[in-house]
């Protein structure tokens, strides 16, 4: 096995590695914004719970 080959093996798991933590970091990133987002909205009262409801057959 010469040395250009055990270096494209190495360079590729290189480029997979950086390309997962990317995935990862902007994974992360995304969801912690959803989660604040969600947190940041204001209480919404159930459209029907706690009042009566006519149900017709």
């Amino acid at each position: 096995m010469d040395i250009s080959s055990i270096m494209a093996g190495q360079l590729r798991s290189l480029q997979s590695t950086v390309k997962l933590t990317i995935l990862d970091k902007a994974m992360t990133a995304n969801a912690s914004a959803a989660t604040e987002m969600l947190q940041s909205m204001p209480e919404a009262a159930h459209p029907f719970k706690g009042s009566a409801v006519d149900i017709k057959a």
